[in-house]
């Protein structure tokens, strides 16, 4: 009986143990189950109880809960819903291209002022995100959604009834200002919701409204000019706008995870959606802490310069930029040379555009899957198991090599992409050949850039909007720079040769990318300590992390 009592003694809980045991019931029952199988081995289970006890106490502790309470169906809409929310920042951006000699004649004022409209979006498109990204990942994704929304609605209503030149250019930046966030909040989303396994897959969602806003922007804004008027161009905007509102208000849920963690903890009322809302007043939800983070810290709305001085951050934002700003040459020339060499009309060069979006589109079940796939074969190289809704830790696995082994051929199919377009627009060989090369560039640009910003995400888990928006940053900067040098450009040496320049530049520049491969693993363990643990720490004295 003295070794019985031994043992009842060393299996009885401790107070630690059962405050587990409160918040895991599964765990209390394969516990108590376990208690009965040493209890009736009699009392030769007393050191071997107590050997369990400490191995199965050790076991409930490293327990992970799953970095996501989202089923794939939740996820996969909630990210193509807030992808459909950043639609509008291109969208507004391409829609108006059509409208500029419209514009320019009824306010009389010269060509060169209303492109000056253009370049200020682009400016206030690249520096708002730092500001609405960062406040993002330290209040939730809900409120940066809801001041966005706010600020565009009111933009384009002021838009519509507008008579002067001095309001179009205000109005114009306050639009940027309310559009262009939505973008790095698509992808907060999409790092909020999926771990790095599954991140090429949904970040191609996320991209989805991206890519879409300008193929489908120069369509729409020609027909509604053609027949409506420009005004009617900015009450559609209010209109879409409204009713994408709408729909974050409604269904919306909170993902930032310095709110709600994994998901499992409630949010503020201020941060739910109406549904939301009603559901927890009706079933009176209790808070479960167990995934709680740090406290949080007052937003630093200049955090996302500090990325431009990274080593890895600095070279693969330049890159990033750099492509973005050939494609964006492409993109703002397109329609002058379709109109002075095939002389086509505002709605036909719209319809030109078309291919471009496609291959964009097209990126989400090729590039994406090729993202995901290569995870998952450098993770069983590595020896790790993939655990679904488990995140990976980064410092067991290369994941500069897991992006940019699937970027760097990308980079070389858009160069010779771009040059087939180049030269066949320059000796006009047939409109067939131009939309071909067209659908390409979507393609390759996009596989280049989603890759790009899917690694930036990887290596800033902790402040995935700080990090987009820096991406945003630079991109806009020098889309707004290539936008302005490419008619001169184009003039002085040809529409062919501008396409060799573009594409050469970026094989020059793609070595720094295989620099990134071999010293990147160094450079971030450098810059972060070894892996995520330290990189949060890091951010959250410097005002960046929760």
């Amino acid at each position: 009986m003295a070794g019985r009592e031994r043992a009842e003694e060393l299996i009885s809980p401790s107070p630690h143990l059962q405050m587990r045991e409160i918040k895991s019931p599964l765990r209390r029952e394969n516990l108590g189950s376990h208690t009965n199988e040493i209890l009736k081995s009699g009392e030769a289970a007393g050191d071997d109880a107590s050997k369990d006890i400490e191995s199965r106490e050790k076991g409930v502790q490293t327990v992970e809960p799953p970095y996501s309470v989202f089923t794939h169906r939740e996820k996969a809409a909630m990210i193509i819903t807030v992808s459909f929310m950043a639609i509008i920042s291109p969208l507004s951006s391409a829609i108006y291209l059509p409208v500029l000699p419209s514009l320019a004649q009824d306010l009389n004022v010269s060509a060169s002022l209303i492109n000056l409209t253009v370049t200020t979006y682009l400016i206030f498109q690249g520096v708002a995100p730092s500001f609405i990204g960062n406040y993002s990942d330290t209040y939730g994704r809900r409120p940066a959604y809801m001041i966005c929304s706010v600020i565009y609605l009111g933009a384009n209503i002021g838009l519509a009834v507008q008579n002067s030149y001095a309001a179009l250019l205000v109005l114009r930046c306050l639009q940027s200002c309310g559009s262009s966030a939505t973008i790095a909040l698509a992808s907060a989303v999409s790092a909020d919701l999926a771990t790095r396994a599954e991140r090429g897959k949904y970040l191609g969602y996320a991209a989805m409204g991206v890519t879409l806003g300008p193929a489908l922007g120069p369509v729409i804004g020609g027909l509604i000019n053609q027949y409506l008027g420009w005004r009617a161009i900015f009450w559609f905007l209010t209109i879409l706008s409204g009713v994408l509102f709408l729909i974050l208000f409604l269904f919306l849920p909170e993902t930032g995870r310095s709110v709600v963690g994994n998901g499992s903890i409630p949010s503020p009322w201020w941060n739910m959606s109406l549904l939301a809302y009603i559901k927890q007043r009706g079933q009176g939800i209790t808070p479960d802490t167990t995934t709680a983070k740090p406290p949080r810290r007052r937003p630093n709305p200049f955090a996302s310069l500090k990325l431009l001085f990274e080593k890895q951050g600095g070279i693969i934002l330049a890159f990033g930029s750099l492509v973005y700003g050939g494609y964006y040459m492409l993109l703002t020339t397109l329609s002058t040379e379709l109109s002075t060499r095939f002389g086509f009309s505002s709605v036909i060069i719209g319809v030109c555009y078309l291919p471009l979006g496609i291959g964009s589109l097209s990126y989400r079940h090729t590039g994406g899957y090729l993202l995901d796939w290569n995870f998952r074969r450098h993770a069983r190289v590595a020896g790790i198991a993939i655990t679904k809704n488990r995140q990976q830790d980064l410092a067991a696995l290369p994941i500069e090599k897991m992006r940019l082994q699937i970027s760097l051929p990308f980079v070389y199919l858009a160069c010779a992409a771009v040059v087939g377009y180049g030269w066949a627009m320059q000796t006009r060989a047939s409109l067939a050949g131009i939309e071909v090369c067209l659908f390409l560039c979507g393609l390759f640009i996009s596989g280049i850039t989603n890759a790009l910003n899917t690694l930036i995400v990887d290596t800033h888990v902790s402040s995935p909007a700080t990090a987009v928006a820096a991406n945003n940053l630079c991109r806009c900067l020098v889309g707004a720079g290539a936008a302005a040098v490419a008619s001169p450009l184009i003039d002085r040496i040809g529409v062919g040769w501008t396409a060799v320049f573009v594409a050469g530049l970026w094989v020059i520049l793609s070595p720094l990318l295989w620099l990134v491969i071999v010293k990147g693993p160094k450079w971030r363990q450098v810059e972060s300590g070894t892996g995520d643990k330290g990189h949060a720490e890091k951010n959250a004295k410097d005002g960046t992390c929760r």
